[in-house]
């Protein structure tokens, strides 16, 4: 009862156009610049920035040497598929060599959360540098034993089925650990071994779903074991938050029941992005194209999806997807500057992208249609050059917000 009076109050949020989160991120940006001079405040307040500067100070020595520093959070957030989430994490950052002073740090954002609609979600990622960048290992661990839709494999499926319990529920266990390993073969060039192992199991499923001719063969079969090469060129001067640069990202992943898994089927993907920094520092406009292949026995999981929050930011996850995926993405990322002229640590951006599924053995205009998207968002950092986000994202006939830890891209 008290569960469906929450998700109740989540959707009057959405019907009131998301005022609240508008109103918070127009606060933010005003008091950003809500700086008031020494002369015109109280002791106790010049203590208390005397205070933060000392913290500052200590912190940004800690910087400079190395060292771990961890911020720790508890917040609540809303994705469209999961609902309300309270979440509960931290992140890291750290240097994997004290005395470098020109490798980067490395970060590692992590979080446990609970939805409203009952859901657990586990969440990390690491993005690291080792041996005078000579070596990059990243990696992302994700679990996620949840209610969810499931509307069928291509765009007419998502698009005219209704979602209900009735037609499109099921309960998903889904759960990845992806590493990733580079080399520097040179400047700007890096070769990368690519393994993937991946879960995905569904139960208790509407009649539709249960019905569904790729949900029937596939999901006895939930475990995946992939191996591949990843070729990539990346100019991007900090990867987690570019103000410059170019990332080419090329991949290809086979995934065998050799390997011990229980399908057999190929992964490719290229992946371009291109940053540039527009007239002034902390204005950067963010470009980015990518396409997904699936081919083979790929199990309705393994599918190529669009409306993560990783590109088209306001469908929902798991709605669109097919063997393989096209999208385009612009977006326009603004930092606001404090009296001196610094950067401060409030930023907004706005996006416009489109994107579709389709497969290449079926190219039908009436299972290919365009997916519009749009949004936009508001920017916190809380380490140096590794930011919160917050973002609100449109798409056809369909919302969505996103809490997440560095950018979309």
């Amino acid at each position: 009862m008290y569960l469906c009076k929450f998700e109740m109050q989540i959707n009057l949020l959405f019907m009131k156009k998301y005022l609240f989160l508008f109103c918070f991120i127009i606060y933010c940006i005003i008091n950003s610049f809500g700086q008031e001079n020494n002369a015109g405040i109280s002791l106790k307040k010049q203590k208390k920035i005397l205070k933060k500067a000392k913290k500052d100070s200590i912190r940004d020595k800690n910087i400079a040497n190395g060292k771990l520093l961890i911020t720790p959070f508890i917040t609540p957030g809303y994705t469209p598929e999961l609902g309300g989430i309270a979440a509960v994490g931290a992140l890291l950052s750290f240097k994997t060599n004290k005395k470098d002073t020109l490798i980067q740090r490395s970060s590692f954002p992590f979080s446990v959360g609970y939805t409203s609609t009952g859901a657990i979600v586990l969440y990390s990622v690491l993005t690291s540098y080792w041996f005078k960048d000579k070596i990059r290992i990243n990696g992302n661990f994700t679990f996620k034993n949840m209610p969810d839709h499931y509307w069928g494999i291509g765009y007419q499926s998502a698009y005219n089925t209704n979602k209900s319990d009735s037609t499109t529920l099921y309960m998903r266990k889904w759960w990845q650990i992806n590493p990733r390993i580079f080399y520097h073969v040179k400047q700007n060039y890096l070769l990368g071994l690519n393994v993937d192992f991946n879960y995905t199991n569904g139960s208790d499923a509407a009649l539709p779903v249960a019905s569904d001719s790729v949900y029937i063969k596939y999901n006895h079969l939930p475990f995946n074991v992939g191996l591949g090469f990843i070729l990539r060129f990346d100019t991007r001067d900090i990867p987690v938050n570019p103000h410059s640069g170019i990332l080419i990202d090329f991949r290809s992943t086979f995934y065998s029941k050799k390997l011990g898994g229980d399908n057999d089927y190929l992964i490719c993907s290229i992946d371009y992005r291109q940053f540039k920094t527009l007239k002034r520092k902390g204005h950067v406009l963010a470009l980015q194209f990518k396409a997904r292949f699936a081919k083979g026995e790929v199990p309705y999981g393994e599918m190529s999806q669009l409306g993560t929050p990783w590109d088209l930011r306001g469908y929902l996850w798991g709605r669109y997807r097919n063997e393989e995926m096209a999208f385009v993405l612009g977006e326009y990322r603004h930092t606001f500057s404090k009296k001196n002229g610094l950067l401060s640590k409030h930023g907004v951006v706005a996006w416009l992208g489109a994107g579709a599924i389709y497969n290449l053995n079926n190219l039908d205009e009436k299972n290919n249609k365009i997916l519009p998207n749009g949004g936009f968002g508001y920017r916190f950092e809380v380490q140096p050059r590794m930011n919160v986000r917050l973002d609100i994202g449109f798409g056809r006939k369909s919302s969505g917000i996103y809490f997440n830890f560095n950018e979309a891209f």
